[in-house]
């Protein structure tokens, strides 16, 4: 990004601006792919009627962000543990420290799926900023061949992990302030996709799918 190239140099207020500047971007991007994202909506939901589950499944920062919408699902809407389960490369242990090369191997996500049973009753819905992960790519095979509906999550256009999934969310955020964080306006852009995914329907009575 050309006004953050010295970094370093600016004080913490322009900092503080470009940020917010570029963080309000982000709905905006989001906004072409509504479409996408009530694919998927109606996927989870059809899962759900099925007696499914909806699998959130990423590496790094996009795993985390998934596993914490995941948790975070039981205390707000006093859904099972088990109906939103959060898969990251590298196991638990990658949630606080991370392992390195689990987000370039495929098969450790079909191993993954594997591990927790899935179904063709399930919803996988892959992340990935980048949006080439193999560990993401793996898994989205696998759950095809089980039958299981899919999805992928990512922040850049024409993304590889697009073509493993039956509908694809590509939020193209643009150029982050610290080059290659995606912790920042993608991470931000994969949380809100979260929130539409399942938090948008916090006055449903989920025991009645």
């Amino acid at each position: 990004m050309k006004k953050t190239t010295s970094l370093d140099t600016l004080t913490v207020k322009e900092a503080l601006q470009i940020m917010n500047e570029e963080d309000a971007k982000v709905p905006v991007a989001i906004a072409s792919s509504l479409v996408s994202i009530e694919t998927v909506i109606n996927g989870v939901i059809e899962s759900f009627k099925k007696g499914g589950r909806l699998i959130y499944l990423g590496a790094g920062t996009s795993g985390r962000l998934g596993v914490l919408d995941a948790a975070e699902c039981v205390p707000t809407f006093g859904v099972p543990a088990t109906m939103v389960v959060g898969l990251i490369a590298g196991g638990e242990k990658a949630f606080l420290q991370a392992v390195e090369g689990a987000e370039d191997s495929a098969l450790l996500g079909k191993e993954d799926l594997q591990s927790i049973s899935l179904t063709a009753n399930d919803f996988v819905l892959g992340i990935a900023a980048s949006g080439r992960t193999p560990y993401v790519i793996g898994a989205l095979d696998y759950a095809k061949e089980v039958g299981a509906q899919t999805g992928a999550l990512s922040c850049n256009t024409n993304a590889a992990i697009s073509k493993h999934a039956d509908t694809a969310i590509e939020v193209d955020c643009g150029p982050e302030i610290l080059t290659g964080s995606t912790r920042l306006k993608a991470g931000t852009a994969q949380k809100i996709s979260f929130k539409y995914d399942f938090d948008g329907f916090d006055d449903w009575n989920w025991e009645s799918i």
